[in-house]
């Protein structure tokens, strides 16, 4: 049990990561994508479309409209942007890599799962802010859920930690609610979109700082070998 405490203490959030931030994500990706791929309809799509159409009212359209645009074009994408440059420039190359592969490579899936996948949108009735693109998975659910786990893992050995998550999880939720809403995405799209982007920065995340290693810890010169 001692060794057992002190591995957790030791790698607790590696294993955490490993377990809810790739494994468990990569297995509810797969289940959704074969459905997906075998062109067989999801059972809580239909529903809750149409359980978010009826809410529809003027003031929840203009929200959902503005929260949408944030979720992607208006406000991750240059967060993303900006993120990225101001690391740079404080030298903070580490994390600066990290979150440049891990938010562009999210990107770069997307349209990739996409052009795999081919779903049409859904088209139980005329969106308000119609998308041209294929559905699976959710640009927008990805964008913000990527941006999310990427600021979340950056300030998790910090007084930041419960901000950020407080901040980041209900914007990840109501960019999501914001697309199945404006029914421009299947539920099973949003939820696809979370768990690849998770994997995804998860992936990275152990890739740039491995066993090891931590955000913001600077390497140390040893004597003799400066």
């Amino acid at each position: 049990m001692r060794y057992g405490a002190g591995l957790l203490r030791r790698h607790g959030l590696l294993l955490g990561l490993v377990f809810a931030g790739l494994l468990l994500p990569l297995w509810v990706f797969g289940e959704l994508a074969d459905e997906i791929h075998e062109q067989e309809a999801i059972a809580f799509d239909e529903p809750i479309l149409r359980f978010a159409h009826a809410m529809a009212r003027e003031g929840f359209n203009e929200f959902f409209v503005f929260v949408s645009k944030i979720g992607y074009a208006w406000g991750v994408v240059p967060f993303d942007i900006a993120f990225v440059l101001v690391l740079a420039v404080l030298r903070r190359y580490r994390e600066a890599v990290f979150a440049a592969i891990a938010l562009g490579g999210s990107g770069l899936l997307n349209v990739g799962a996409k052009l795999f996948f081919a779903r049409d949108r859904p088209s139980l009735w005329e969106s308000i802010a119609p998308e041209t693109t294929y559905s699976f998975p959710s640009g927008h659910a990805m964008g913000s859920m990527t941006l999310a786990s990427v600021l979340v893992l950056l300030a998790w050995s910090t007084r930041w930690r419960w901000p950020v998550i407080a901040l980041m999880v209900p914007f990840v939720v109501l960019v999501g609610l914001s697309r199945v809403y404006l029914g421009v995405h299947y539920p099973s799209d949003i939820v696809a979109g979370w768990a690849v982007a998770m994997a995804w920065v998860a992936v990275v995340f152990l890739s740039v700082y491995r066993v090891h290693g931590r955000p913001w810890r600077r390497r140390t010169i040893e004597p003799g070998n400066a």
